[in-house]
């Protein structure tokens, strides 16, 4: 399963840097608007320490992590929806993304302008989803003469046209669709084909200064503007000096700012929790691999993202639990002391096992 995150915001709030920090890229991150013109791509693996524990435990020849594509989208502006600072194309980038990552510029520096979009948090904020409320907006009433039109010939259609109505009474309040926890699960049931970006998951990432990064206070000042939205704390400046850091070094660094987790493991984690997201591994001298499944997964789907026959003739999984395996040092002694299961259909495959 493959996951794709799209970095969103103003010009000049440090999303290049954040790209460049979290895919190892040179990106250009320039001190002007529209640095970026067509979206930058990079494809990182997911942080699991378990992978290499289980390859020297198997004498694996390879390992193979799951991985999280991130798309660095040019800056929106006021407008964006309607063409401003090519907007529209921006926009369209966005569509194809799985979750949509928010950064909002907290930090104050005499050396990098601000847009003259942005003011503040909360501005820049309802800038950003103001802009995605208009684009969804704009594909909802090209649609809803079609599903009108449809409904009047096939009455088994209208609660489908009432649903996109109740959909374009929101997006006119300037509501975002993910506000409404009902309406989103009913809009990704039955419009999942528009690629509505307020139906996008999205995660509030605030480019802090040092300081902020062990502010509590200010964090809680910051979350409360967003409501119960995933959010996260980073300083896009710090991951970058990271990256140039082997492990110790990296781990020390962050240590001496008051930090346990880097940003892109934050980010991953907390892209993983927001779409339902989780990984299991399978194990052999060949390779170690994780595959991406979603939560609540059985075995015959866990089993299907390896390949779709393996989900059709599946009979049977045999199971260890990860700290069990790396306890006994081998398959063997793990068998020994009776830990290999087997487990059937109804197996929730999402539990941490390999």
């Amino acid at each position: 399963m493959s996951v794709s995150i799209g970095i969103v915001g103003l010009p000049n709030v440090g999303k290049s840097t954040l790209f460049n920090a979290l895919t190892d890229s040179s990106i250009l991150a320039a001190n002007y608007p529209f640095a970026t013109i067509e979206p930058n791509t990079g494809i990182v693996a997911v942080p699991d320490e378990r992978l290499g524990e289980l390859a020297k435990l198997y004498g694996s020849q390879k390992i193979i992590p799951s991985t999280v594509t991130f798309v660095d989208i040019a800056g929106l502006v006021e407008g964006a929806s309607k063409g401003e600072g090519l907007g529209n194309q921006f926009l369209s980038h966005i569509r194809t993304c799985n979750a949509i990552v928010q950064v909002v510029r907290v930090f104050e520096d005499s050396d990098v302008l601000r847009s003259d979009s942005s003011k503040d948090p909360l501005h820049d904020i309802d800038v950003i989803n103001t802009e995605l409320v208009l684009a969804d907006l704009q594909t909802v009433d090209k649609r809803l003469p079609k599903v009108d039109k449809e409904a009047r010939g096939n009455p088994k259609l209208a609660p489908q046209l009432a649903l996109l109505q109740k959909v374009k009474a929101m997006l006119d309040d300037d509501k975002p669709i993910f506000s409404d926890s009902d309406l989103l699960a009913q809009v990704n049931e039955d419009f999942y084909d528009l690629h509505l970006l307020t139906a996008k998951p999205i995660i509030y990432l605030f480019n802090v200064d040092e300081a902020t990064l062990t502010d509590t206070e200010k964090q809680k000042q910051l979350e409360a503007l967003v409501g119960h939205s995933q959010v996260l704390f980073v300083n896009a400046k710090l991951e970058d000096e990271l990256r140039s850091l082997d492990g110790d070094d990296r781990t020390e660094m962050l240590q001496s700012y008051g930090v346990q987790e880097s940003g892109l493991v934050k980010l991953i984690h907390a892209a993983f929790a927001t779409l339902g997201l989780q990984s299991y591994l399978t194990a052999g001298e060949k390779e170690i691999r994780s595959w991406t499944i979603a939560q609540g997964a059985t075995a015959p789907q866990a089993a299907g993202a390896i390949h779709g026959d393996f989900e059709k003739g599946f009979i049977a999984a045999q199971i260890f639990d990860y700290n069990d395996l790396v306890a006994a040092g081998s398959e063997q002694a793990a068998k020994a002391a009776g830990k290999l299961r087997t487990e059937g259909k109804t197996y929730d495959a999402t539990k941490r096992r390999c």
